[in-house]
């Protein structure tokens, strides 16, 4: 499984509209709006790096309004159980 994250930037009066066409997107999790640098973030998950491209490069890059991307790709995924078992010591 490949994890992405696409922190996107687009055309202002376009990111809802924007936002709900990526969220339809097979791979695609979740998308945020979010304030910064950025306007929407797009969780993307799938089997291969192959698949990564056709959404990203693909079908992400089709749609009208989207200005620039930016991809991460995740190496490993940390949880807040696992981060809380980490750190706890034992000291009750």
């Amino acid at each position: 499984m490949v994890t992405a994250i696409v922190l996107i930037k687009s055309e202002r009066n376009r990111i809802p509209d924007l936002a709900q066409k990526i969220a339809n997107m097979d791979g695609v999790s979740e998308v945020f709006s979010v304030a910064g640098r950025y306007d929407l973030v797009a969780i993307v998950k799938v089997a291969q790096n192959e698949d990564l491209a056709d959404v990203v490069s693909g079908a992400m890059r089709d749609q009208e309004g989207m200005l620039e991307t930016e991809t991460l790709i995740a190496f490993r995924a940390f949880s807040h159980e696992e981060m809380s078992a980490g750190f706890d010591l034992g000291l009750d």
